[in-house]
C-alpha cells in the first residue's frame, strides 16, 4: 500500500521545515522539540475532568494524570487504562499524550490514568519499568478513591509505552497482579535490537530513523546485558503464556512494525487472545497525530472498541 497523502504531507513539511532529528539533540532539547512537535499535530479533546497526582513508588514520586469522562455517584465505578506514554524512554511526558489520553478516556467511557515515569538518561533502565509497575499497583489498591474498578484494569501505551505496558503485564502475571483484563499495545518496540526487515526498510525518511532508535536504546540501557531482559524486549521472555487479551496496532511505514507483528504472533502462539492491526499507509506516531492524520482517529476508535469489550 502506497504511503498516506497526509502522512506523506507531513513528512514534505517536516523535510522542508528542516526538523532535526532526536540523536542530533541533547535529550533536553530532544524534549523541548517533541514537546513542539506534537503540539503542532495534535487534536483539542475537552473532557469532564482531569487531576495530576503525586504518587510514591521505590525510586520516588511518581507523576500520575487522571482523566475522568464524565460525573459518576459513588454507586458507579469506571474501568481503567493506565497508560504509559512513548518517547524512546527518553521524550515525552503527560503533555506529549494529553490528548490521545483524553480522546481513549471521552470514547471508552473509562478512567485513563496516564504515568510520568522516569527518563533515560537521567534514570536508566529498569526504572522506567519500576515506576511503571509501582504506578499500576498504586491504581489496582487506589481505584476506589478516584471512583475506579480494580476488577477492570487495562493497560496500554505507543512506541516506548507500548514496551512498558507488555512488561507491566508480563510482570504483573508473575508477581501475583494485580490482575488485567487488556493491553492495548501501540506500534510497541519489543524487540533487542533493530535488526528487523522494517527496521533496515524504513531506516530514514519516516520522522523515526535507525540512528534515532539506536540513540534512544543507548540513553536508556546501563549495558549490552540489559537487551535480553524480557523488562526491556518482552519479545525474549521464555514463557508469553497467560496474559491479558491485547491489540496489537502496527504502522506499515514503521522501523517498528516487524516486531509488533512478532510479538503479535507469539503471543497468539502461546495461547492468548490477539488482535492484530496493520495501518498499512501510516507512519511511527501517527496515533497522537489526529490533527492531521484521519487515519490516527481510525486507530482510536479501534482501541476504544476493544477496551470496551474487554472493561464488559
Amino acid at each position: 500500500m502506497p504511503l498516506d497523502i497526509q502522512a506523506r504531507t507531513l513528512l514534505d513539511a517536516a523535510k522542508a521545515a528542516g526538523v532535526p532529528e532526536m540523536w542530533e539533540l541533547t535529550p533536553a532539547m530532544a524534549r523541548a522539540e517533541y514537546l513542539k512537535r506534537t503540539a503542532k499535530v495534535k487534536p483539542k479533546v475537552d473532557i469532564w475532568k482531569v487531576e495530576d497526582r503525586q504518587i510514591p513508588g521505590p525510586l520516588g514520586s511518581i507523576g500520575v494524570r487522571i482523566y475522568t469522562p464524565r460525573a459518576v455517584d459513588g454507586s458507579e465505578l469506571l474501568p481503567i487504562l493506565v497508560w504509559y506514554h512513548g518517547g524512546g524512554f527518553v521524550i515525552g511526558d503527560l503533555d506529549s499524550h494529553d490528548a490521545a489520553c483524553r480522546a481513549l478516556s471521552n470514547q471508552a467511557d473509562c478512567l485513563v490514568v496516564a504515568v510520568d515515569y522516569r527518563l533515560a538518561p537521567e534514570h536508566k533502565f529498569p526504572a522506567a519499568v519500576i515506576d511503571c509497575e509501582a504506578a499500576l499497583k498504586w491504581v489496582a489498591e487506589s481505584a476506589s478513591d478516584f471512583g475506579g474498578d480494580r476488577a477492570k484494569i487495562a493497560v496500554g501505551g505507543d512506541s516506548a509505552g507500548g514496551n512498558l505496558a507488555a512488561a507491566v503485564a508480563l510482570l504483573a502475571r508473575d508477581n501475583g497482579g494485580p490482575k488485567l483484563c487488556f493491553q492495548l499495545l501501540i506500534y510497541p518496540c519489543v524487540a533487542p535490537e533493530p535488526e528487523t526487515r522494517s527496521h533496515h526498510q524504513f531506516a530514514e525518511g519516516y520522522l523515526l530513523t535507525r540512528k534515532t532508535i539506536t540513540w534512544f536504546y543507548e540513553q536508556y540501557l546501563r549495558t549490552s546485558k540489559d537487551i535480553r531482559d524480557p523488562r526491556y524486549a518482552p519479545l525474549e521472555a521464555d514463557d508469553l503464556s497467560s496474559l491479558p487479551p491485547a491489540l496489537v496496532i502496527v504502522a506499515g511505514y514503521d522501523p517498528l512494525r516487524d516486531e509488533g507483528v512478532d510479538y503479535a504472533r507469539a503471543l497468539i502462539e502461546a495461547g492468548n487472545q490477539v488482535s492484530l492491526s496493520n495501518y498499512e499507509g501510516m507512519i511511527h506516531g501517527f496515533y497522537l497525530m489526529g490533527a492531521v492524520i484521519d487515519m490516527a482517529n481510525k486507530a482510536i476508535e479501534e482501541s476504544v472498541i476493544h477496551l470496551k469489550s474487554a472493561f464488559n
